[in-house]
């Protein structure tokens, strides 16, 4: 295992030491100016883009299921897009991992009656920082399908990429599935080490998504816009040339400072961003830190 020293502990200390996970910086000032936005993608299913995770939800004659539902400022905005769409029972709320700007209105809407459902880590996590109105009540271990509208709304848990909670949810008639924060449109990758996300749960949960995926499946990403099966394989072929290029430098003995230096996201940088972020959680954990 290599040291502190040897990585440099003045860039290691950002990415290993505190995870910024998005919105949270927003979550503290105000949210007066926000618009939530439903934008159609398919049938009865639909995303609102505000702040924080696109929430998905799908509408029909027996209620309204939701995915995700940001922070809890916005919880009435959100209400009101979705009686934009739909003046049905929001039945249940999934969901797709632990964070706080896709679970931060939990409490209001497990305060409404609404059913909360995750994956068995989320909870415990929640657990942890959470009053009880804002923990999943119905948590699962493997798949599970809500039959609902005239369908089937299946959600299923994903190797440990983002976090270790990480689902995704296919709403297989209208064929579109969202992914939460394992594939987004707007950044590189986020590996929350600290909530147990890992390199290799990321690359095999995005060969998941994309396996699942026709020519004609529409993806909602976590952040950004909705999305097809050959985005999400661009998005994991960059993960694993990455990955490639900074274990070959690891190999070497190269610092995270080299590796930074040699440019190994280059390429991907117009397109994603800011790597940093990224770059640190791959160098850590290919040079086997803690």
């Amino acid at each position: 295992m290599r040291t502190l020293s040897r990585l440099g502990y003045s860039a290691l200390v950002v990415a290993v030491g505190s995870v910024s996970l998005p919105g949270e910086a927003f979550a503290q000032g105000r949210f007066d100016d926000v618009e939530v936005v439903a934008h159609h993608v398919a049938g009865g299913v639909y995303y609102l883009a505000g702040q924080g995770g696109n929430i998905g939800v799908s509408v029909g004659e027996d209620g309204i299921v939701m995915i995700d539902d940001q922070f809890a400022p916005l919880t009435d905005k959100i209400i009101a897009a979705i009686r934009g769409i739909s003046d049905g029972e929001i039945r249940f709320l999934i969901n797709t991992h632990v964070h706080g700007d896709h679970t931060g209105g939990n409490e209001n809407m497990g305060r409404m009656g609404v059913l909360i459902l995750a994956r068995d880590q989320v909870r415990v996590r929640l657990a942890a920082q959470s009053p009880k109105d804002a923990l999943p009540v119905l948590t699962y271990s493997d798949a599970i399908t809500l039959h609902l509208n005239g369908g089937e709304v299946h959600a299923a848990p994903l190797p440990p990429g983002h976090t270790d909670g990480d689902s995704y949810i296919h709403f297989r008639d209208e064929d579109v599935i969202h992914v939460g924060d394992v594939f987004r449109t707007v950044a590189f990758p986020v590996i929350d080490r600290n909530n147990g996300g890992t390199l290799p749960g990321t690359i095999e949960a995005l060969a998941i998504l994309a396996g699942l995926g026709g020519p004609n499946t529409k993806y909602i990403p976590g952040h950004g816009e909705v999305s097809t099966r050959a985005d999400v394989i661009e998005f994991r072929d960059m993960v694993l040339t990455v990955a490639d290029r900074v274990a070959a430098l690891v190999e070497d003995g190269a610092s995270y400072e080299q590796v930074v230096a040699a440019n190994t996201t280059a390429e991907f940088e117009g397109k994603w961003g800011d790597p940093g972020r990224f770059l640190t959680a791959v160098y850590a954990e290919l040079a086997g830190m803690d």
